[in-house]
């Protein structure tokens, strides 16, 4: 899996924020935020990372079992692909 194009993961205030750049500011009607374990997942995603890269990133970064990881990698993934934003 992978971004598409065209998008990138900005540190706002604090928050992390998905922005549309050129022509996906067209296409991307709304706003994405994500939490630090989001954004850390998207920034894999840019390098084509799957669910179980995805899932052993989380483990080794955080304090969380794998099946618990995975719950959350897949979460996040489904939010990240419900708005069209993968490849």
């Amino acid at each position: 899996m992978k971004i598409k194009s065209g998008f990138m993961l900005r540190d706002i205030a604090g928050s992390w924020i998905v922005v549309p750049l050129g022509q996906r500011v067209v296409e991307f009607n709304g706003l994405m935020t994500l939490n630090e374990s989001g954004a850390l997942i998207w920034r894999k995603l840019e390098g084509g990372a799957e669910i179980d890269d995805l899932v052993q990133v989380i483990c080794s970064e955080y304090d969380v079992d794998e099946a618990t990881a995975r719950i959350d990698v897949e979460e996040i993934v489904e939010s990240i692909r419900s708005q069209n934003l993968l490849e």
